[in-house]
């Protein structure tokens, strides 16, 4: 009697074991199957809540902060709420539902004094989810990749650091934003370089131009001057050329290397082996 489904491999079978074990705690995470929780004081459950979200019981803080919501929307408890469970679905891997409770926040409450808590909970989720685990086991390199997320992060860490520059998360929030600053300046590098290496020099020289004039201070600056001076030695500039090297020498107090696109082409998180 032949053996069913003969063309299903091992692998395949494989795969779709480990989807299943993948989905199967996703559905429960969301509360499938499960009785609605029922509070009948909103204090008393948010102190449920709470207790659960400081003991690590992601799925268990979700899960009342949600009743407490849906049962008293217009308690103070469940304002309160409102901003555990951002962080509550932040740390349980829920990152969409954290950044739609982040904006459901914001647009709701303009004027709440925590606003840059939900703004700093944002740029938190976008910035963990670059990169993820698997890229970085794979020494994924992130600057070759179009950081939509990096951008998204960096938008939301820089609205903690204007509007609320003495927030208890303005600090982290600076910090982060350098990471990102030298990643998305790097990523805007990869393009120019992959620009010149075609011989569209005036693209390449507009990219390297923009990553001087939008992230000043990060460590793709330097091949950014040298690939501008490159670009106007093809485009027979001289004086142009002459003048980018001379900001090069002004700012690094050395002399200009010769253009080289895989020598320039380091490891952009690396800052420290550029000083």
């Amino acid at each position: 009697m032949p053996r069913p489904f003969p063309a299903f491999s091992r692998l395949a079978r494989l795969s779709l074991l480990l989807a299943v074990v993948v989905l199967l705690p996703a559905c429960s995470f969301f509360g499938k199957g499960k009785k609605d929780l029922v509070l009948s004081d909103p204090d008393q459950g948010y102190s449920k809540g709470y207790d659960d979200l400081e003991s690590g019981n992601y799925q268990g803080a979700i899960r009342t902060f949600e009743a407490l919501e849906a049962s008293f929307p217009f308690t103070d408890a469940a304002r309160q709420a409102r901003l555990d469970l951002m962080f509550a679905y932040y740390r349980a891997g829920a990152t969409e539902q954290a950044i739609d409770a982040a904006d459901t926040f914001i647009r709701e409450n303009p004027t709440h004094p925590r606003l840059d808590y939900a703004y700093y909970i944002k740029g938190l989720v976008w910035f963990e989810r670059t990169p993820n685990l698997f890229e970085r086991w794979m020494k994924v390199d992130l600057s070759a990749r179009p950081p939509q997320e990096a951008r998204q992060s960096f938008q939301a860490l820089a609205t903690v650091v204007a509007q609320y520059p003495r927030s208890e998360y303005a600090h982290d929030a600076r910090q982060r934003m350098i990471y990102l600053r030298n990643r998305l300046a790097e990523y805007e590098m990869n393009v120019a370089r992959f620009y010149y290496q075609r011989g569209a020099d005036v693209a390449a020289l507009n990219r390297a131009r923009y990553v001087i004039e939008t992230y000043d201070g990060a460590p793709a600056m330097r091949p950014a001057l040298t690939l501008m001076a490159a670009c106007y030695d093809r485009l027979k500039l001289p004086d142009q050329a002459e003048a980018a090297r001379k900001v090069y020498t002004a700012n690094f107090n050395a002399p200009m290397p010769a253009w080289n696109a895989k020598d320039s082409q380091r490891s952009w998180w690396k800052f420290w082996n550029r000083l």
